[in-house]
């Protein structure tokens, strides 16, 4: 998909989705639309920042790197795949960058190698770079000394070398250069980790193209398994593409954004980092990878699940935290940095995330749900597995009326929210479908029991008469979308009249040109302050509830329409605020995985 001319102009910070995103299935960096890299972890996701600009413009440091003259851009994506091109045009020329990440095998993989081949393709145009690396979110002093064509930056955690085929010129922190091409002439700027003894290494004309080369065939490779022909196919195609750069190879884990602390609202407080693996959001990745026919990711996913959380010891939030490193590791104590000012001043910026603690029934749906469909579309579940999930069932059976935090990591006191309910009785419901179609043994007396149970005190307890719907929590009268869910889980027929009268309710109170909020903080305080803009993945919850129910010309209207609130190349952040702009973490899996599963089912229902 290609770009919207943007006026070339130097600001602080750029709209946030003014950026593509390129990655190695180790870790990622944003590249803006004026050509800077403006966010960038080594040697992983949660790796502390080498280029933060996108949180303190000032002291998080960037990579530049674009035409020394006035220039209109723009961006777009190599097609099938996460090579990103920026372009600029200028009175005396046309050039761009091919901005990629290498994915390597394990030998290579410590390099974490970032290429940027310039390239002017007509005319003649001058270029300009700096590079001003600044390690540990801004935090670690480093040096810098020059071999040859080669910089290397040290600092007392990381060391990076950065080459290329132009001369460079430094000063105490950085590294800069002034170059001009002409039409079919290219310079290479390569940045590699240092680890070990291994030398720096250079990244000639020929290897640069050879691994361009590799690396556009890696990506249309791994698309060219996607079973999908449907009316959004370059969407869905996109969304996929999306989901695998948030994947971390070595593990199997799926993380929620690739970024920290980019605000819900603009100068609020709600900014989080999203750097890690949520259980429910990894399996519903998975769920919609499968959709689509990407098992490997699905097999990964589980062996991470295995390797990691298969039977622990009874914790706090039950056999699973909601929540894990990328690593598997458990404790991701949430601390501020103050000396960054956050995005356009949105501070505090935090790394970590207190939200590991929290009690969030929920998990235990999502997981099993994808277990289920694992089970059903990629393989058979192993004993080990299988064993793993009657102790998960059984866990739920016991704990299912416990008033938790949520779906939403509300910070303001647990309820008994129903979102948590529907998807414990999604749990134990999975599992029975799982036993039967197996023929494994359950005991499938007690957990129909209580799924039963379930089923009821949803439907007495959270359908409100007054409010002609199901509300948020037991004992409320206040609307959440989560309750979308209702059908997608199939737990109500998405044409029985209390859903549909829910529906409306949902549709009048919390829905605007297709854009859906969570809930109202005001009718219900979740114990944080400021306000949020509208929440994506609700949005195509709720394109997906419309199809299931027959109302297709709304369904596709709607969706159509969330359509124009992705970026220039087809991302999404978390939150869309209401003058359309794009807020929170980017790009966020959870608004990818539900434009992939809304799309799959809207296009089916069309025929």
């Amino acid at each position: 998909m290609s770009g919207t001319p943007t006026q070339h102009k130097s600001v602080r910070y750029l709209p946030i989705a003014e950026h593509g995103l390129i990655g190695d299935l180790r870790t990622v960096a944003l590249v803006s639309t004026e050509g800077t890299i403006d966010w960038y972890c080594c040697p992983s996701f949660d790796s502390p920042s080498v280029f933060a600009a996108i949180l303190d413009a000032d002291r998080g440091g960037a990579f530049e790197l674009s035409a020394a003259v006035p220039a209109d851009t723009k961006q777009f994506y190599l097609p099938d795949t996460n090579v990103l091109i920026t372009r600029f045009f200028t009175e005396d020329g046309l050039g761009e960058i091919q901005d990629f990440m290498p994915v390597t095998d394990a030998g290579e993989a410590d390099r974490h190698r970032l290429i940027r081949r310039v390239v002017c393709v007509r005319g003649k145009i001058p270029f300009r770079a700096r590079v001003a690396p600044r390690f540990g979110y801004g935090a670690h002093p480093h040096t810098v000394r020059m071999l040859d064509r080669t910089a290397l930056f040290t600092s007392e955690a990381l060391s990076l070398t950065l080459t290329a085929t132009v001369p460079l010129g430094c000063d105490e922190h950085d590294v800069w250069t002034e170059f001009e091409l002409s039409q079919g002439e290219t310079a290479v700027f390569a940045l590699d980790r240092v680890s070990g003894e291994t030398p720096p290494r250079g990244c000639p004309h020929a290897e640069a193209e050879r691994t361009f080369t590799a690396t556009v065939a890696f990506w249309r490779r791994w698309l060219q398994q996607s079973r999908y022909r449907g009316r959004w196919r370059e969407m869905v195609h996109r969304s996929a593409l999306t989901l695998k750069l948030l994947t971390y190879a070595p593990t199997g884990a799926i993380v929620a954004a690739p970024t920290t602390s980019l605000p819900e609202q603009i100068g609020g407080g709600r900014n989080w980092d999203y750097r890690y693996v949520w259980v429910r959001d990894a399996a519903f990745a998975v769920y919609a990878l499968l959709r689509l026919g990407f098992t490997q990711e699905a097999k990964a996913f589980m062996g991470f699940l295995m390797q990691h959380i298969d039977r622990p010891e009874d914790g706090p939030s039950g056999p699973l935290q909601i929540m894990y490193g990328i690593d598997g590791r458990s404790e991701l104590p949430e601390h501020e940095l103050p000396h960054l000012e956050g995005y356009r001043g949105s501070a505090p910026v935090r790394v970590g995330n207190d939200a590991v603690n929290q009690l969030q029934l929920d998990i235990y749906g999502a997981l099993l749900d994808s277990v289920y469909l694992y089970d059903k579309w990629c393989e058979p579940l192993l004993s080990g597995q299988w064993r793993g999930v009657c102790d998960v069932v059984d866990w739920v059976c016991e704990h299912w009326d416990k008033p938790d935090e949520g779906v939403w990591e509300t910070r303001g006191g647990r309820k008994k929210f129903l979102y948590s309910r529907l998807m414990c009785w999604v749990a134990i419901d999975r599992g029975i479908r799982i036993a039967l179609h197996r023929s494994l043994p359950a005991e499938l007396v007690r957990w129909g029991q209580v799924r039963d149970r379930i089923y009821w005190r949803i439907m007495d307890k959270g359908w409100s008469p007054a409010r002609q719907a199901f509300v948020q929590y037991e004992g409320g009268d206040v609307l959440d979308a989560a309750v979308l869910m209702m059908p997608l889980t199939k737990f109500i027929a998405p044409n029985d009249p209390v859903w549909l009268s829910t529906l409306d309710a949902l549709g009048n109170e919390l829905v605007s040109d297709s854009l859906v909020w969570r809930y109202d903080p005001e009718a219900s305080p979740d114990g944080l302050e400021g306000d949020e803009g509208t929440f994506s993945i609700c949005s195509f919850w709720y394109v997906e509830a419309l199809t299931r129910a027959g109302r297709l010309d709304e369904a596709r209207l709607a969706f159509e329409k969330m359509l124009t609130y992705a970026n220039h190349l087809g991302l999404y952040a978390e939150e869309i605020s209401h003058t359309g702009e794009q807020l929170g973490n980017f790009p966020q899996a959870f608004t990818h995985l539900a434009l992939i599963s809304a799309a799959f089912n809207l296009d089916r229902a069309l025929g």
